[in-house]
């Protein structure tokens, strides 16, 4: 994995984990928080979304990876809001 690459992860994972954070309210978790939840999110969505039948392509890349990291990012604060209620 190139430097460039490591850097696309970040950039994507933190514009998700703030998209995240910014349509879940209550549960951002910080700039570092919301960046480890959108790579989190990006790998829940890419597992999630084409087991349910959700599969698209926006034309770019880019936006489409935002897209996707940004719903498994919310479906990760999601499930991390219930938990912290749970307790």
């Amino acid at each position: 994995m190139t430097i460039e690459a490591i850097l696309i992860w970040i950039i994507v994972g933190g514009v998700a984990g703030w998209l995240a954070g910014t349509l879940v309210r209550g549960y951002g978790l910080g700039l570092v928080g919301n960046v480890v939840v959108g790579i989190l999110g990006a790998f829940i969505a890419s597992w999630l979304l084409p087991r349910i039948g959700v599969v698209f392509s926006l034309g770019n890349v880019l936006v489409t990876a935002i897209v996707y990291a940004t719903i498994g990012a919310v479906v990760l604060l999601l499930l991390v809001g219930l938990v912290r209620r749970a307790r």
